[in-house]
């Protein structure tokens, strides 16, 4: 019998939101999982905005024909994702910063 999961554990799934830490080893354990709780609460913020920013824009442009209501969802779109990107790297960014200092 093959068990695909085994040996996973939480940290798995949230594995991809959780910086490499590189330079902030030494930071304490409870540390770390508050920079991961902000951070996933982060993303949560953006997903949310860019998910309002698309009812705006679906509302805008069909029910109400308002053009102006529907860029400003396309930018609320832009703006959500585009921080879910920012938020996404920072650890990456962070450790490369960090070498490129050293």
């Amino acid at each position: 019998m093959f068990i695909a999961a085994e040996k996973g554990d939480i940290t798995t799934i949230i594995g991809g939101i959780a910086p490499d830490w590189g330079p902030f080893g030494t930071l304490g354990n409870e540390a770390r999982v508050m920079v991961e709780v902000i951070m996933a609460v982060a993303i949560l913020i953006c997903l949310g905005i860019a998910i309002w920013g698309a009812a705006k824009q679906r509302i805008g442009a069909t029910a109400l024909r308002d053009t102006f209501s529907a860029e400003q969802g396309k930018g609320l779109i832009v703006a959500g994702l585009t921080g879910v990107f920012i938020i996404g790297s920072l650890g990456t960014l962070f450790t490369i910063v960090y070498g490129m200092a050293v």
